[in-house]
């Protein structure tokens, strides 16, 4: 059994370690470089970062909220990510995490969330999915990974009791 926790700058080694993982398979960013722990802390929206654990206490996933702009309108709308270490994949974590991720988003006024997958990352996309995210559109030929356009799916999901009035 999994559960979530904040994120703590001890945290960052193991979050750094899944980072990478998913930049490996080529299915989740267009990054191509690990970010640094004071970009990840710095950049990110506040109090927004959390971390999934394994029974024994080991970090095995994380998600963060990340500001889509800088612009006060778009002050309750951000960008989702979330990672899966090779270990925890395909045992039902991405939900866990992401319930989790919506409900911290909340607490932070959050109206608005969005995410971008590539189509052939099946698994984000039903994760998102499951978690009342609805597909806006598709981005074709949108970006280059490794010298190979790729079309990015962008989902969204709108806060039920956020941003409501």
């Amino acid at each position: 059994m999994f559960k979530t926790r904040a994120y703590t700058s001890a945290d960052w080694p193991v979050v750094d370690r899944i980072f990478r993982e998913g930049l490996e398979t080529g299915l989740a960013t267009f990054e191509t470089e690990p970010k640094k722990q004071s970009d990840f802390e710095g950049k990110c929206v506040p109090d927004s970062a959390l971390v999934a654990v394994s029974e024994d206490d080991s970090v095995v996933g994380w998600a963060v909220l990340w500001p889509v702009s800088d612009r006060c309108v778009y002050g309750g709308v951000a960008e989702v990510s979330i990672y899966i270490g090779a270990e925890a994949r395909g045992k039902g974590l991405g939900k866990i995490l992401l319930t989790a991720l919506i409900e911290r988003s909340e607490e932070l006024g959050m109206w608005s969330l969005q995410a971008g997958t590539f189509e052939d990352n099946h698994g984000s996309q039903a994760i998102h999915k499951a978690c009342g995210f609805r597909l806006v559109g598709i981005r074709e030929r949108i970006g280059k990974l490794h010298g190979v356009w790729r079309n990015n799916m962008i989902w969204e999901r709108r806060s039920e009791v956020v941003g409501i009035d």
